[in-house]
């Protein structure tokens, strides 16, 4: 028996419809569905029969791809569920922008078609590990977007000694600092006046968030060296995001950022383009001068 599952918070009015006539089509075609607990609790989304999931290792490496239904934020999450990447992700877009959700609901009817007949593909995406010497994040030491080094207590700026393998880089008396993907530069980057870097470039972008010094910009690297950090301010700890994750980490601590081995799996429909979404979501090739 073929299976998927379902990730997400909770699916919006506006939305409930489309996903539950797409489970009720791939049923009849003989689909198992797994659901995320939280999402089998939304009022008024009914998929009783579906079995429950709670924790990654909870799903067979069996199941096709995960459906996430959110935005970019709820996608992010669904990656802890992947049974060590080997189930790729669709995401399907309720919320605003969606970079990496790019399958709207109206584009549900559609899909069914080249799901039955697997015509569709892969797009690997690269992330980013996280060492210290304390093991943070415990296994979920990974970041599909970015990671994030950010002042925590304190309206002061942090200092952050960057290297690039044993080399200096620079010192950056910011708020912070992003180290992001390909993938990542599409958000907290890019509002923060980084690039955008299509997917397989192998790079990571370096941008500092609020910088004192106005001759600091962001810098891209090639992703087969390492980054090291260390941070100084007026506080104790600082705070250490990978994706939607943050933890504290303690002043002095050497943070080592690194190209994971693994890579993330996006599901890819007939149509799919990354530079159609970039076109789409920016509003690029249109006149809106007037």
């Amino acid at each position: 028996m073929r299976e998927i599952a379902l990730y997400g918070r909770k699916v919006e009015d506006l939305h409930r419809t489309a996903v539950i006539d797409f489970v009720a089509k791939l049923k009849l075609e003989g689909f198992g569905i797994w659901c995320n607990q939280a999402l089998l609790e939304t009022e008024g989304f009914d998929l009783s029969d579906a079995q429950a999931f709670d924790h990654g290792d909870e799903l067979p490496e069996t199941v096709e791809f995960i459906l996430s239904i959110g935005g970019d934020g709820t996608l992010l999450d669904a990656t802890v569920f992947t049974r060590n990447f080997t189930i790729p992700i669709l995401g399907l877009n309720t919320g605003r922008l969606g970079f990496l959700a790019a399958l709207a609901s109206s584009d549900l009817r559609s899909a069914v078609k080249p799901i039955l007949e697997k015509n569709y593909d892969f797009e690997e995406r690269a992330m980013l590990t996280l060492e210290t010497s304390d093991g943070l994040f415990g296994d979920l030491n990974f970041a599909l977007n970015e990671l994030t080094l950010h002042k925590k207590n304190t309206s002061s700026m942090i200092k952050i000694d960057a290297k690039i393998g044993d080399e200096f880089l620079n010192f950056y008396w910011a708020d912070g600092l992003i180290i992001s993907t390909p993938t990542g530069s599409t958000a907290y980057s890019l509002s923060c006046g980084g690039p955008i870097i299509m997917p397989g470039s192998d790079n990571f972008v370096i941008t500092p968030i609020a910088p004192h010094n106005l001759n600091v910009r962001p810098i891209v690297v090639p992703d087969n060296r390492e980054i090291r950090l260390n941070v100084e301010g007026r506080d104790e700890s600082f705070l250490v995001s990978l994706d939607s994750r943050s933890e504290s980490i303690e002043a002095g601590a050497e943070l080592i950022v690194r190209l994971s081995q693994k890579k993330l799996k996006l599901v890819a429909l007939p149509g799919y383009s990354y530079l159609k979404t970039i076109r789409k979501k920016l509003n690029w090739g249109l006149d809106i001068r007037n």
